[in-house]
């Protein structure tokens, strides 16, 4: 960073009521995002196609992360451009979260697996605009050392809304649609109290805030062009080791959860494979509060953040080779146990490294959106890799060695990066 973007950095600490109403939108953003992806979007297509629900499933749910790879980055320009009275991310958070809900009650309504991929698609563009909104709120206010606490806190809900999410449209709704309606109604709500009662400050050190009255009003409405996206990864390596140790990580994710419902039917036999996910989601998320905050915390006093990545890409990767070798119920509780201690602390460490590394302050939206396409990409590449690895190259026990491997290369990587401890 140079000295007048460290001077744009944020030093006042935010207080609980602001964490808190940040969270409660993150809980909205992520039941939307990772219930259908886990339940909904499954269950809806085994009843269009059983037979090739695998496919399927594949194409779906990689055709939206396609969409999410291209939205992401462009929303996160255009708020990074947005004036006016209303903020720079406010206007997304809301808006985005009306379109998401406009796309997933599109998506209840088909009967075609082109027609689920459609409407999920246009939830993506909606979701992601939000998620753009929400990544860049941050940086944009909370100080550095600060951060992987914060993060540790708006990371929980990453998990908890699948779990919050799929106890609802399991256990509350009696259909798939109802299901995504009900998914609709709460991303809005959850938004509101972030976006009506948090200030959305403009940034005086930074003289392209567009939000700022000394800018001309011609260049804080300057269009979004194509090199707007592109970040070297020559003349910043650390942003582009923090995108790649992110996506080896996310796509080992990608690659071992994408077919939990199908491995629990068909690996393990389980007699209730949508109640054996839910109960792995809680395991799953157990391990995530336990040590999110925690390990925010820690890192944020002991002022070191790659070391804690690695040991925590490590554990994940530990939880794979449990199933790689294993196919029982007992070793899958267990496993997600552990899955979920080793993300937990990875979210929120390593977000707060990622915050660290951006090229440039008055670009901190569109730079994250950049950073989410490594969280979205992988659900494109996720499926193109584990089909045939399920298929060809070992069954499960093939995908979920896979997933351990890319895993623990992710966590590897990371100390490639020279600017953060």
């Amino acid at each position: 960073m140079t000295t007048q973007e460290l001077h744009s950095e944020p030093r006042a600490r935010v207080g609980g009521g602001w964490t808190s109403a940040l969270a409660l939108a993150c809980l909205g953003l992520y039941m939307a995002f990772l219930t259908p992806i886990q339940v909904l979007l499954a269950e809806q297509i085994d009843a269009i196609d059983p037979a090739g629900k695998e496919l399927a499933l594949g194409w779906a749910t990689g055709t939206g992360a396609l969409v999410a790879v291209v939205a992401n980055p462009l929303a996160g320009a255009l708020s990074d451009r947005t004036g006016g009275r209303f903020g720079r991310r406010r206007p997304w958070i809301l808006g985005g979260a009306v379109a998401g809900a406009a796309g997933l009650a599109v998506t209840s309504a088909q009967t075609t697996v082109v027609g689920v991929t459609l409407g999920w698609c246009l939830a993506q563009l909606g979701l992601n605009a939000m998620l753009a909104g929400t990544s860049a709120v941050v940086p944009d206010q909370v100080p550095v050392g600060q951060r992987a606490a914060v993060s540790g806190w708006i990371g929980i809900p990453q998990t908890l809304g699948l779990v919050v999410g799929a106890l609802l449209v399991t256990m509350v709704v009696t259909s798939t649609a109802a299901g995504y309606l009900l998914l609709a109604l709460l991303v809005v709500l959850c938004a509101l109290p972030f976006v009506v009662l948090t200030r959305d400050p403009r940034d005086p050190g930074d003289p392209r805030d567009p939000g700022d009255p000394r800018v001309p009003r011609e260049a804080r409405r300057a269009r979004v062009r194509p090199g707007d996206f592109l970040v070297n990864p020559r003349t910043h390596p650390d942003f582009g080791w923090a995108w790649l140790t992110r996506f080896l990580v996310m796509l080992g994710n990608a690659i071992g959860t994408l077919y939990l419902l199908y491995f629990l039917k068909d690996a393990v036999r389980h007699p209730h494979p949508d109640e054996g996910v839910l109960v792995l989601t809680l395991l799953y998320t157990a391990g995530v509060v336990v040590t999110a905050v925690a390990g925010g915390v820690v890192s944020d006093r002991w002022g070191r953040r790659k070391v804690l990545v690695s040991v925590s890409s490590v554990v994940m990767g530990a939880a794979s080779l449990l199933l790689t070798f294993w196919h029982t119920w007992p070793v899958a509780m267990a496993a997600a146990l552990l899955l979920g201690l080793g993300f937990g602390a990875y979210i929120a460490v390593d977000q707060a490294l990622i915050t660290q590394v951006l090229p440039s302050a008055g670009d901190r939206a569109k730079d994250l959106g950049l950073i989410n396409i490594a969280n979205s990409a992988p659900q494109v590449l996720g499926p193109a890799l584990a089909a045939p690895v399920v298929a060809y190259a070992g069954g499960y026990a093939g995908l979920y060695l896979t997933s351990a491997l890319v895993t623990v290369l992710g966590g590897i990587l990371v100390w490639r990066i020279r600017s953060v401890p």
